[in-house]
């Protein structure tokens, strides 16, 4: 199969997130696969855990990411956030990119779950794309907002080009 491309906005995120060797690491709504190809690529004892409400998204990432499957490091499941147990005990990372949960509705449940499974240290990695300038500032409260209600330490950062935005707890 050729090498797909990974879009500019999610290199600089994966980038962001400073995937080391033995994280375990949770990504939510995985899509095409893109993000989990650059953060398996950084595993070595760490494992992935990704996750998508769509059919569709899981197939293509458990298609594109085959190999990491195939070497365990990669385990996909098509589960909403609510629902999710995850099987490790404790994360280091958890990443997501464009998954408007967190701006658009209560999502006390999903962060108090996030809480309870980052390590001391770790933290959740929140990532929008910014080509809708004037959306920005309700992304970034929202999202903020929750997280800090969550139990979270936020801070903001933000790429001009490509143009994305992050908001990172820490716990």
């Amino acid at each position: 199969m050729a090498q797909q491309q990974v879009p500019a906005r999610i290199t600089w995120a994966v980038g962001v997130l400073d995937v080391q060797p033995a994280d375990q690491v949770l990504e939510i709504g995985c899509g095409p696969g893109a993000a989990a190809e650059l953060i398996c690529a950084r595993l070595e004892k760490g494992k992935l855990f990704a996750i998508d409400r769509s059919e569709s998204g899981v197939d293509r990432t458990k298609r594109r990411n085959a190999k990491y499957v195939a070497a365990g490091r990669l385990t996909v499941r098509q589960i909403d956030l609510a629902t999710l147990r995850v099987p490790v005990k404790r994360l280091d990372k958890v990443f997501a990119f464009n998954v408007n949960l967190f701006w658009v509705r209560a999502c006390a449940d999903e962060v108090a779950l996030l809480h309870e499974r980052v390590s001391p240290g770790g933290g959740v990695y929140l990532f929008y794309e910014a080509t809708h300038r004037d959306r920005v500032p309700q992304i970034v409260e929202g999202a903020s907002a929750a997280l800090t209600a969550g139990g979270f330490r936020v801070s903001v950062v933000e790429s001009r080009n490509p143009p994305v935005i992050g908001i990172i707890g820490r716990r």
